[in-house]
Parts: structure tokens; sequence; C-alpha cells
């Protein structure tokens, strides 16, 4: 993965588009979670969203009310496009349906240092919250990452 290891700040710069589309796909895939790829561009070590990669959920029906699992070719997939307009992965993102935006331990457990994890909470079918973070380097926890709008 392109960004893997590096430093950056505890900020992702995005666009209200962004943020837009990642709570459509959210209420679109309702009860069940969506996910996707965040590609962009480290710019004097900030992240800056510039594109979502939307992909299919790889969990079975039943678990993906609680779970999401991007398939290695769809990473690989992503990562070609994400290299062919040159930009890098910057992180990834999902919905959490009838819960918080909030990781859950599965998260934390499956996530790697140095990318965004951008979460919305989808309730009713509604989008709600939508935050994003950043696993800590001693891969202990999360830490909450700041989004600033490039709008």
């Amino acid at each position: 993965m392109s960004g893997f290891g590096r430093m950056t700040g505890k900020t992702i710069k995005l666009r209200a588009q962004h943020l837009d589309s990642i709570a459509k796909h959210g209420e679109a895939t309702y009860p069940y979670e969506c996910c996707g790829i965040l590609f962009g561009r480290l710019i004097n070590g900030e992240k800056v969203l510039e594109e979502l990669y939307p992909v299919e959920n790889a969990k079975k029906q039943v678990a993906q009310q609680k779970r999401f699992l991007i398939r290695p070719e769809q990473l690989k997939e992503g990562e070609r496009n994400a290299q062919e307009k040159r930009l890098e992965v910057l992180g990834f993102y999902h919905s959490h349906p009838e819960a918080e935006a909030r990781p859950s331990a599965f998260d934390l457990e499956h996530a790697w240092p140095f990318y965004s994890y951008i979460i919305v909470s989808v309730k009713g079918r509604q989008a709600g919250e939508l935050t994003s973070w950043r696993m800590a380097d001693d891969r202990a926890r999360f830490d909450p990452e700041q989004i600033i709008s490039l709008d």
C-alpha cells in the first residue's frame, strides 16, 4: 500500500461532495455496511482526499450488518486506479448501521497505522454523524482525525 509507514498530521481534508457521497452510499446499502477506499495526495504531510472508490462489501449477507470486507482483488484494482491518476490510498470508509460513528474493537483489530478510517452512522436509513479516525502508532487505539472542508 502506497502510504504505509509515512507520518502525517491528524487531519484529512476533503470536499462536501465526498461527505455526501459516503452518506448516500451508507443509506443505499442499509441495513448492511457499505465500504470504499479513499484516494488522494499527501501535501506537506497532510492528507487531501480527491476521490472515493466505492467497493462491494464482500462479507456474506448476514455478517454485512456488522462487518465489512474489501476483497484483495478489489484493493489491488483500486490501487491500480489510484496509481494511474497519480493518487495514493489514504484510507478507507464504511458505515455503521444502527450504531455510532465510532470504531469497534473489530475495526481496531483489522486496521493499519497511517490510514484514515471514515465511519458514517446510519440509523433508520438516515446517515448521521460522520467521523474520521487514525490508528495510534502503537496500534492500541484509534485517535480522532479532524475533517477539514476544502469548500
